[in-house]
């Protein structure tokens, strides 16, 4: 559609300019960092026995919470798909068995998140404080 303020502007910018917008440019910028050789080596600090022993820590919580979670959820979501008489079977007044399976579904998330918070300030946070204070003082 012609620019009806501007009847003699060329319609994009490669005709303006005769460049691709800047969204096209290939041309690779890199942030200035500090030079190399200083600050933190990252790789030895990832392969070093204390951060390893923080992954572990950190996947023996995530991984069977995660797998309780997705196999509680599946459980919900086939019973809401397969088993339309139990789901709608009554427990009190217009209250069904889905209704209180789905609002378990909220309880067991904000259950699983009170969980790990109490994990991560117990366990992971300090050894992210002992970590990160071997890598300030240069051990790392």
């Amino acid at each position: 559609m012609p620019d009806v303020a501007r009847p003699f502007a060329a319609s994009n910018a490669l005709e303006d300019t005769g460049q691709m917008p800047a969204l096209f440019v290939r041309e690779r910028r890199t942030a200035p960092g500090p030079p190399r050789g200083t600050g933190p080596d990252f790789d030895r600090i990832q392969h070093g026995k204390e951060f390893v022993a923080l992954r572990r820590s950190f996947r023996r919580f995530v991984f069977p919470m995660s797998l309780l979670f997705f196999t509680w959820y599946m459980t919900y979501v086939l019973l809401a798909a397969y088993a339309h008489e139990f789901m709608s079977r009554k427990v009190f007044g217009e209250v069904n068995v889905g209704i209180l399976l789905g609002l378990g579904q909220f309880a067991s998330t904000v259950l699983i998140t009170i969980a790990y918070l109490r994990f991560a300030n117990k366990r992971l946070d300090p050894q992210v404080e002992r970590l990160r204070a071997a890598v300030e003082a240069g051990e790392r």
